[in-house]
């Protein structure tokens, strides 16, 4: 079991900057890609970014050019650097920790979210 905690997340100006960080509870987690998703009231929870292990990463059409996320793995921890933030980007962000082993079963953690505001 892996537990996510998610920090950073407020209420923020339309062209502010935040930083959301996700602590993880495991000793191996740089086996897991680690992803942040965000959910907005009366929507359907959305990819925002993944990062590999390795440190690869992929983001949504919505934050390319204006999030970047990274990780530390000697720190078990995961960051979303969030600038030229707009108001449709207010959400609650999830941490989540995917892991898929050599008999194709996944592991699949999420944390308890963090509220992003943006407005003025």
């Amino acid at each position: 079991q892996v537990q996510l905690v998610e920090s950073g997340g407020g209420l923020v100006q339309p062209g502010g900057s935040l930083r959301l960080s996700c602590a993880a509870s495991t000793s191996i987690f740089s086996i897991y890609t680690m992803g942040w998703y965000r959910q907005a009231p009366g929507k359907q929870r959305e990819l925002v970014a993944t990062i590999t292990g390795g440190g690869s990463t992929n983001y949504a059409d919505s934050g390319k050019g204006r999030f970047t996320t990274s990780r530390d793995n000697a720190k078990n921890k995961m960051y979303l650097q969030m600038n030229s933030l707009k108001p449709e980007d207010t959400a609650v962000y999830y941490c989540n920790a995917k892991y898929t082993d050599a008999t194709i079963f996944t592991y699949n953690y999420w944390g308890q979210g963090t509220q992003v505001t943006v407005s003025s």
